[in-house]
């Protein structure tokens, strides 16, 4: 692995890396049992790890669903940290889940210009990362959300159309802060 990077990934997972549609639950709205992860997003998150991007997981739902969908697809090795908003009591875009997610980090409010928050959800994701004075990334590839802003809150700093997009804006993100 390489040095450590400067630049910190916050990441949703739903339909930011999982594919939503794949899921299969035991029971509706249950623990996610399996799942598949949208094409192109287990490379971009395996090669942002092994080049030494710090990656976060700050995720709404169930710590087990993650458990058993990190492990299936490879990636629970990735996170050096994990807010979930089953063990928080809350959900993004809810302030506690990043400042969580800053603290199991081991960041500052001096590292905001060096953090990005990746996600799907403009009211969640962007709205939370905003909220709490860190960049935003919105990924548009699922078919479930609505992409368009409806307040200033909303409006992400970058938007990319599928995961392999994250690593080219991480790369020059970084060596913008070198």
């Amino acid at each position: 692995m390489e040095m450590k990077k400067k630049l910190v990934v916050f990441t949703d997972i739903g339909d930011t890396i999982i594919d939503e549609g794949s899921e299969k639950r035991a029971v509706p709205f249950g623990v996610v049992d399996r799942a598949d992860c949208i094409p192109g997003a287990k490379e971009t998150m395996l090669r942002l790890y092994e080049e030494g991007f710090t990656i976060v997981m700050v995720a709404d739902g169930l710590v087990r669903s993650f458990e058993n969908t990190m492990r299936q697809n490879g990636l629970s090795h990735i996170f050096s940290a994990k807010v979930i908003s089953e063990e928080m009591g809350d959900h993004k875009p809810a302030r506690v889940m990043f400042s969580k997610a800053f603290e199991a980090a081991g960041l500052t409010d001096a590292d905001k210009g060096r953090v990005i928050m990746v996600g799907n959800n403009l009211k969640r994701d962007i709205v939370g990362a905003r909220r709490f004075g860190i960049r935003s990334v919105l990924i548009r590839w699922s078919p479930r959300y609505s992409y368009q802003p409806e307040t200033e809150e909303e409006i992400p700093d970058w938007q990319i159309d599928k995961p392999e997009e994250l690593y080219a804006l991480c790369v020059k993100l970084e060596s913008e802060l070198e």
